[in-house]
């Protein structure tokens, strides 16, 4: 995706993925901690498979598993359909759930999922105002306008030295 002049670009490392990602499991590890124990994860695919695996390891959650919802047709907005489902052994209506995504935007995704699941928690690594009424806990909030490079979707390319671009 090309960014225009008007738009906002905020690239993200692999490094920072995981340093934002350890955060959240510390804001995790502290939120209602008296009266919650984690014991499952569920992944918002595809972008809260990496979030969700650090944030696993650092809480020592074994249960992690995956929602499917698909949004998006071709770079369209569509209506959500869920393509696969968590396993059924993960109660619904627990509270000691945990749903992790990279990134909230409108909240179109995470309005399905907590449909399926209302007392879970839900967190992501980044946050979009429109969306961030429905995550209880985040790292970092950007402007609706910007545009997240995850580093999943880019390639490291070679760049000409300037000098060799003069000639």
């Amino acid at each position: 995706m090309t960014v225009l002049p008007h738009e906002k670009g905020f690239h993200v490392s692999w490094d920072q993925v995981h340093r934002d990602s350890r955060a959240l499991a510390w804001r995790l590890d502290n939120f209602e901690n008296d009266e919650r124990n984690w014991n499952a994860i569920i992944a918002i695919t595809r972008g809260g498979l990496t979030p969700a695996m650090i944030i696993a390891r650092e809480l020592d959650i074994r249960t992690v598993d995956t929602i499917s919802i698909r949004c998006y047709e071709h770079k369209n907005i569509g209506k959500p359909q869920i393509l696969k489902m968590p396993h059924p052994d993960i109660p619904k209506d627990s509270k000691n759930i945990l749903i992790i995504d990279d990134l909230v935007d409108t909240g179109t995704t995470l309005k399905v999922v907590r449909e399926l699941y209302p007392n879970a928690t839900y967190s992501t690594v980044y946050a979009k105002p429109e969306g961030k009424p429905l995550v209880d806990v985040y790292i970092t909030e950007v402007s609706q306008d910007t545009w997240i490079y995850f580093p999943w979707d880019m390639a490291l390319h070679y760049q000409q030295p300037y000098r060799e671009l003069r000639d």
